[in-house]
C-alpha cells in the first residue's frame, strides 16, 4: 500500500472542491540509477473519486505525470459532512484509498 494521500473537500455554494496531494514516485522507467541501468517503471495507472460510493471523477494516469501528483477538481451535489473517497492503483498493482468529509 502507497503512503497517505492529502485529501481536502470544501464547499462553496452547490460546488465541492476536492484538492488531493498523492504521495508516488512515478518513475517512468526511462531515467538510469546511478549503476547506470534504467530504473523500473512505476507509476499510477487509474484513480477513482467518490462522494457518498457515487464515483464523481475516473482517470487513467501514465508515466509522464508528475511525482507526487496533485489534483484538483469539483463536483455538484456535495453537502457538509459527506464522505469523498479517492483510490488508485499503479502498474505494480499497489493501491491506495484515503477519505476525507467535506466541510
Amino acid at each position: 500500500m502507497g503512503n497517505p494521500m492529502r485529501i481536502r473537500a470544501t464547499m462553496e455554494g452547490d460546488v465541492t472542491t476536492v484538492k488531493v496531494l498523492m504521495n508516488h514516485v512515478m518513475e517512468t522507467g526511462q531515467r538510469k540509477g546511478s549503476d547506470g541501468n534504467k530504473i523500473p517503471a512505476h507509476f499510477i495507472t487509474e484513480l477513482t473519486a467518490k462522494h457518498n460510493d457515487n464515483t464523481v471523477l475516473m482517470a487513467n494516469f501514465g508515466p509522464s505525470v508528475s511525482k507526487n501528483p496533485y489534483l484538483k477538481f469539483d463536483f455538484k451535489g456535495g453537502a457538509a459532512g459527506d464522505k469523498v473517497t479517492v483510490s488508485w492503483v499503479d502498474n505494480k498493482g499497489d493501491s491506495r484509498e484515503d477519505s476525507t468529509v467535506i466541510k
